[in-house]
Formats: C-alpha cells, sequence, structure tokens
C-alpha cells in the first residue's frame, strides 16, 4: 500500500461566487467532485472524517499576517516547520536562505528515507530548467527537498519511458512550446504510470503547479482548462485506487477567488481517500500534513 500525495498548488476554499471556479465551473468534472464527496469543492461543503475518507479545511496562515506565500507554505506542508514564522514573514515564490536548510534535512522525504522507506518525486523538467537553474542556483521548495534527499530530479528520458510526468500533465506543452517530442498521453494513461509506481513506492509524490498560475492570471478560459486536465486525471487515479490511499493538500489560496491576481488567506483542502486515510483526521493547518504521511506510511502494512 502506498500513499499518493498530490499538491496542488494555490487552491482554497472560499465561498461559491461566479468568481470561484470551484462552484459552478467544476460541476460535472467528477474527479473533483470525488474530492469533495459529491459536492462543490466550497465552504458550503460537509467536513468529513472517516476511516477511508477525510475532507477537511485547514489553515494555511500559520499565524502570520499578510498573504501566505509559496516559499514558506511548501516549506511548512513538506517539512511541518512553521517557515513563516521561522523568518518573521511569508516569503516566496522562492524559498527564503533562512529556510533552505529545513527543506534540505527535515521534509517528509528525508524522514521516509532515514525509516528505509521509499518516496518518489514523478514530476520531470526540461532541459531549459536545468540550465535556468545550474545559472541562477535557484531551486523550488520541492525540487531543493527532493535534490538533497537523494533522488535525482527526472528529465525527458523519464516521461519517455514512463516513468515521470510532465507539470501539466499531458505533455503538449512540452511539444507546442519547447519542441521537445513526447507521446500523447490523456488522463488514464497519466494515471497508470502514477498506480505503476506506487506499486514499487511508499510515497508517490506528484506537484502540479498550474492552478496557482491560473489563479494570479485571473482568467476563466485558463482556469477551466487547468481543472479540466486535473479532473481527467482525478477520475481515472481515484476509480483505480485499490489498495492505495490519495492525499491532496495545497499552499495557499488562489485559484478559487478570480476576483484578484494575488493569494488568499482562505483556508485550504486537506484531502485523504483509501484505507490510510484515518491517519489524516486530526490535521489542523498544512504543518501536519508531513507527519501525517509518514506515520501512514510507517503503520502501513505494506
Amino acid at each position: 500500500m502506498s500513499i499518493i500525495f498530490m499538491f496542488v498548488d494555490g487552491i482554497g476554499i472560499a465561498p461559491p461566487g461566479e468568481m470561484n471556479p470551484f462552484s459552478g465551473l467544476t460541476r460535472g468534472m467528477r474527479g473533483i467532485e470525488e474530492l469533495a464527496n459529491g459536492e462543490q469543492l466550497t465552504t458550503e461543503m460537509k467536513p468529513v472524517s472517516e476511516s477511508n475518507r477525510v475532507l477537511l479545511p485547514v489553515d494555511a496562515n500559520l499565524g502570520i499576517e499578510g498573504l501566505p506565500q509559496s516559499g514558506t507554505g511548501q516549506t511548512a506542508l513538506f517539512t511541518g516547520i512553521n517557515a513563516a514564522k521561522e523568518i518573521g514573514k511569508h516569503f516566496g515564490p522562492f524559498p527564503h536562505s533562512g529556510i533552505k536548510p529545513f527543506l534540505k534535512r527535515d521534509s517528509f522525504f528525508h524522514r521516509l528515507k532515514e525509516a528505509g522507506r521509499k518516496p518518489v518525486f514523478m514530476n520531470a523538467y526540461p532541459p531549459v530548467f536545468f540550465e535556468r537553474a545550474a545559472k541562477t542556483r535557484r531551486w523550488s521548495c520541492s525540487t531543493l527537498m527532493v535534490k538533497s534527499s537523494g533522488q535525482t530530479l527526472y528529465s525527458t528520458e523519464d516521461v519517455l519511458e514512463s516513468r515521470a510526468v510532465t507539470a501539466e500533465f499531458f505533455g503538449d506543452y512540452w511539444r507546442k512550446h519547447l519542441g521537445i517530442e513526447l507521446p500523447k498521453r490523456n488522463g488514464e494513461d497519466i494515471a497508470g504510470i502514477l498506480l505503476q509506481e506506487a506499486d514499487k513506492h511508499d510515497v508517490v509524490f506528484i506537484e502540479y503547479y498550474l492552478t496557482d498560475k491560473a489563479g494570479h492570471a485571473q482568467d476563466l478560459d485558463f482556469a477551466k482548462d487547468v481543472l479540466r486536465r486535473l479532473d481527467e486525471v482525478l477520475q481515472h487515479l481515484l476509480q483505480s485506487l485499490g489498495e492505495h490511499t490519495f492525499v491532496l493538500s495545497s499552499d495557499h489560496g488562489n485559484l478559487e477567488d478570480l476576483s484578484t491576481k494575488s493569494h488568499t488567506r482562505n483556508p485550504v483542502p486537506l484531502i485523504a481517500i483509501g484505507p490510510d486515510a484515518h491517519h489524516f483526521s486530526q490535521i489542523k493547518s498544512i504543518m501536519d500534513v508531513p507527519g501525517a504521511i509518514t506515520r501512514a506510511v510507517q503503520n502501513s502494512e505494506s
């Protein structure tokens, strides 16, 4: 049994309304509706805490004034440390120098590896990413965490060999904007790749950032495409979980309020579906997520 942890960047829980894509735009998107237990992912949904399903709004503000940011939010989500409190402010999009050590030694990736478990990061990156990073030495929270834990970041070859996925899932951005020829894939294909790796690893970690990008763009059509992609993968993944457990959370709000291009102070979703979902029932903030992941893995009969 494995944990499939999907980090969806920049999604919060807000009241329904015409500027909230999760209240109307996602109707009929069966995968996203399944996440919300058949409802819409808004403040009107009912929290759930059952043995095989948990659905909770959780805090991403971490007791610090101002709008949450990706650097500190993701560090908290991946390490359980209040990164914003450590440096006295929300900071992003890249990790502040004062919180990089947490990502380099205290993440759930590091804890799992130290315990002899096998986590894997499924995102792949194109050559231009590695070229830019080599010059700037700037890594995102997830890539810094994964690199420092000993996993080599996946690249084009891994996508071609069906070991990894591109950030927008289907590879069409790479084909269109980077000129990299990749096989055409759909939601069923991507779900299959994730499940294939779940059979080999204790935690499968996947990051989807386009939700945050669409929120900043305040573009309803873009938001619809971004959510359609996510939904297509979720539909097939949730139908075929088997003995695996799916977990989803975020670092801060954004997409749920297209009236502003900024992040929000709304709570973010914590969703767990599967036999180990009960380990996530007591989560109050994003800082509680990595501890719940490690406990679930340690208590698994895998």
